[in-house]
């Protein structure tokens, strides 16, 4: 059985996605910075990260419910999870809700994450969780998300990796990429000093000598 401090954040699951490299630098060397995408991200958090809960039309609604699955080695907090009367009566279908900051994002990292949620919820309550919801705060709209076989092994293969990389106490090589610009941690992770130039480059740089 894993112990406390040997589970992973829920959050690194997003990190890794973005980046290999930025969640090794924040959960394997436990390096940190914020900027100004991540303070406004701590601010939207703020409302729903207190444990507490209410209940409207039918619907119990609860704020920063602590997640665990022995599982896969999670562990975290949900924003939001909406307890729904089940369509046949019988019992509550559990509904996590994300909060995030911007807008939906091209890729399926928040996806992952949320999703990671709901196998958490599973295993505690021995109930499906069949859906879930990211709300952006820049567009104020909830994005429905289905938990399907291919979203929930996207879960499974980023908790291994991470795992993996955990176990074997090494940060990957930086590798460049259009969210370096954004990242907190540019400066320390330094990709384009740290980066190692391709063959490629190589025969490049040969051909452009005198």
């Amino acid at each position: 059985m894993e112990e406390e401090d040997d589970l992973i954040p829920l959050s690194a699951l997003q990190h890794w996605l973005v980046c290999p490299r930025q969640c090794a630098l924040i959960h394997l060397e436990q390096i940190w910075r914020d900027n100004e995408r991540t303070a406004e991200g701590n601010v939207l958090h703020q409302a729903v990260d207190r444990q507490g809960g209410e209940s409207r039309h039918g619907v119990r609604r609860i704020t920063g419910l602590p997640l665990r699955s022995r599982r896969l080695g999670l562990s975290g907090r949900a924003d939001v999870v909406e307890f729904r009367p089940a369509p046949d009566g019988n019992g509550e279908v559990p509904f996590p809700i994300e909060h995030k900051r911007g807008r939906e994002k091209r890729d399926d990292r928040d996806k992952v994450q949320l999703c990671a949620q709901a196998l958490c919820l599973e295993e505690a309550l021995g109930v499906p969780v069949p859906e879930g919801a990211l709300f952006y705060a820049e567009t104020r709209r909830r994005q429905r998300v289905l938990f399907d076989p291919a979203l929930r092994a996207r879960v499974e293969q980023a908790a291994t990796a991470i795992r993996a990389m955990l176990v074997q106490c090494q940060t990957p090589p930086p590798v460049p990429n259009p969210s370096c610009e954004r990242c907190s941690l540019a400066d320390l992770c330094l990709p384009d000093a740290l980066a190692k130039p391709s063959v490629a480059d190589y025969f490049v740089r040969k051909l452009e000598e005198p």
